[in-house]
């Protein structure tokens, strides 16, 4: 039976009501390998186990390798498509079952890498267009299931990537927060409205100089 609107967004809302409006939320910490399926699957098993539902996925984990072609190892190659490709279809492929029984919402991190490419990127580039193609795809195979797929495509943003310090300077750049934002506008949305592919960089980047 198809749940109407209301029950849906009230459904994917779930974790952010116990967040915002319920000091004594439950929280669950788990961890697996986005490169190791069946890692992943364990990891999804013990939360079924401890909730009994999946109502929203976010892929977010990456690696970024950067060098000419000519320089780039294989294994730094093989890391970067099995950290940010197989590791975001590894995810929802362990999840998507519990998915389609809470009509629930897929969420990946792509880059604007994934329409962008540039010197020295050709691992990270191919991951992303990777992902950005991939969640696509997979947003048509999913909607006829009512379950929800889009992809953040982020530019600059101040992280810890790639052992970055995030520091006053970063200040220009897309906050952690902001991207939290996001992904909480997504959520409220009203399901007959589906912002597939989201493109997000800094509004004003530093002048050169």
């Amino acid at each position: 039976m198809k749940k109407d609107a209301k029950s849906k967004k009230k459904s994917r809302l779930r974790l952010l009501h116990q967040y915002y409006g319920y000091t004594g939320f439950y929280k669950f910490v788990g961890r697996s390998d986005v490169r190791d399926y069946k890692s992943q699957q364990k990891a999804v098993q013990k939360l079924m186990d401890t909730w009994g539902q999946i109502d929203v996925l976010i892929a977010n984990a990456g690696v970024g390798h950067f060098a000419s072609i000519d320089e780039l190892s294989v294994e730094k190659w093989q890391q970067t498509i099995d950290t940010n490709l197989s590791g975001v279809f590894y995810s929802i492929k362990s999840t998507v079952e519990a998915l389609k029984k809470t009509e629930g919402y897929i969420i990946t991190i792509s880059s604007l890498a994934g329409t962008n490419f540039f010197e020295g990127a050709s691992a990270y580039n191919a991951s992303k267009f990777g992902v950005t193609g991939f969640t696509q795809a997979a947003m048509l195979d999913l909607r006829k299931y009512g379950i929800k797929v889009s992809t953040i495509m982020p530019g600059s943003v101040a992280t810890h990537f790639n052992d970055h310090q995030p520091s006053e300077k970063d200040a220009w750049k897309i906050q952690i927060e902001d991207i939290g934002e996001l992904v909480v506008d997504l959520l409220k949305m009203n399901p007959r409205a589906l912002p597939s592919k989201i493109e997000i960089r800094p509004s004003q980047p530093p002048q050169k100089k």
